[in-house]
């Protein structure tokens, strides 16, 4: 019994290390929603985040997520076009958020239209195209 309950132990350590270890390297924060994809943008080597929130909605009923917020631009990717998918079960497009990243600063946000049902994302993509 002890060798049984020592085993379970390592086993969820080793599983509880993998999982924290592969959600930390995605490097993209899902704030409260868990969910999280990684993509990456040739005109830079640093690593970009992508944020967003949820927000309660009457409409759905339920939260919905409205903004993808990007940190980590560097100006080798300034006024590049940009598209931002919300993902679902089966890799499905929930949303998507197109336009051009901005001419300075590090950071931009993009808004669903409309806000994607929270509680349906499983994924964000984050695809910046050089020209």
């Amino acid at each position: 019994m002890v060798k049984r309950v020592a085993l379970a132990l390592v086993v969820g350590g080793v599983v509880f290390g993998g999982v924290y270890g592969l959600a930390a390297s995605l490097n993209l924060t899902s704030d409260s929603l868990g969910a999280a994809s990684q993509s990456v943008a040739a005109c830079q080597s640093g690593t970009l985040n992508a944020q967003y929130t949820s927000s309660y909605s009457s409409t759905v009923p339920g939260y919905t997520v409205g903004t993808v917020t990007v940190t980590g631009l560097t100006s080798s990717c300034y006024s590049m076009p940009y598209r931002i998918t919300l993902g679902g079960s089966g890799n499905s497009s929930l949303g998507e958020a197109t336009g051009t990243t901005p001419a300075s600063g590090a950071s931009f946000a993009a808004t669903f239209s409309p806000a994607v049902n929270a509680a349906s994302v499983t994924g964000v993509d984050l695809v910046i195209s050089s020209h």
